[in-house]
């Protein structure tokens, strides 16, 4: 496998929106939240304060596991990055992994 093929996201964030489970017309669940991530990176040998959100989406058993999951609850979660939807700037994490911290 090439490197540029690698799209792979581990963060630690907190859960700051749940959405109630939903089913696609096949019945395949889907939850959609929102993560927000406050930490420090070091660039250039300089200490930088990072904080950002993003929309997250996790799909069938892990989607179920999520949607339990309490707003404010801090995660580490491993997935990909994928456009919202075809032709977006709008990028939104695609969880495969997750564990309660």
């Amino acid at each position: 496998m090439s490197l540029r093929s690698v799209n792979q996201l581990e963060l630690v964030a907190q859960a700051s929106q749940v959405e109630p489970l939903r089913h696609t017309p096949a019945g395949t669940p889907i939850a959609h939240l929102r993560l927000e991530h406050q930490g420090e990176a070091s660039e250039a040998g300089l200490s930088r304060q990072v904080g950002f959100g993003i929309r997250a989406v996790a799909v069938g058993p892990l989607a179920q596991q999520l949607a339990a999951i309490e707003p404010g609850t801090l995660l580490q979660v491993c997935g990909f990055l994928a456009p919202q939807r075809q032709g977006s700037d709008q990028l939104v994490l695609h969880v495969q992994q997750f564990k309660t911290l």
